[in-house]
């Protein structure tokens, strides 16, 4: 997908292009994948957790590392006070960003949460469990795996137009 002149000159609030966005998804996305494994890496050889218990809580920290930054990253040019415009028109009763954030936190833990706790632990089992595959490397698979569906359910309805 290419830009237009049009979409060039719409200004500092529009919206990037779907590969701009991607790009900058797999971006935070190889962030969280660094979060995500140290978290596994400590959990399980350091403290001996369960490799499924150590999967699900490295998971979870890497969805809560990947909302902070896709909000104030990725999809930041959706994400403004409701009821505001682009053009900086303040509405009369605005709703605090927490909230609209909470929001959002909640959807997208329902969503990519989901897929990628759900997802990991399923191929993780599979992988590892059954398949006796190195547990870091089984990781990286479920990750990539997870990866597509969490970019679009992320760019449709946590972070909606």
């Amino acid at each position: 997908m290419r830009p237009t002149a049009a979409a060039n000159s719409r200004g500092p609030n529009a919206s990037p292009s779907m590969l701009v966005r991607w790009m900058k998804f797999n971006f935070v996305g190889g962030m969280g994948i660094v979060v995500q494994f140290a978290a596994l890496f400590l959990l399980k050889s350091f403290l001996h957790f369960d490799y499924l218990l150590a999967t699900a809580i490295a998971v979870e920290s890497a969805v809560v590392h990947n909302f902070v930054w896709h909000e104030q990253f990725t999809w930041v040019d959706r994400v403004k006070p409701r009821g505001t415009s682009f053009d900086g028109a303040t509405p009369h009763r605005m709703e605090p960003r927490w909230r609209r954030s909470l929001g959002r936190l909640v959807r997208f833990n329902l969503t990519n949460g989901a897929v990628s706790i759900l997802g990991n632990l399923a191929l993780m089992r599979v992988m590892v469990g059954q398949g006796h595959m190195n547990y870091l490397l089984a990781n990286g698979i479920a990750i990539t795996l997870c990866s597509f569906a969490n970019f679009l359910v992320s760019n449709e309805w946590v972070f909606e137009p």
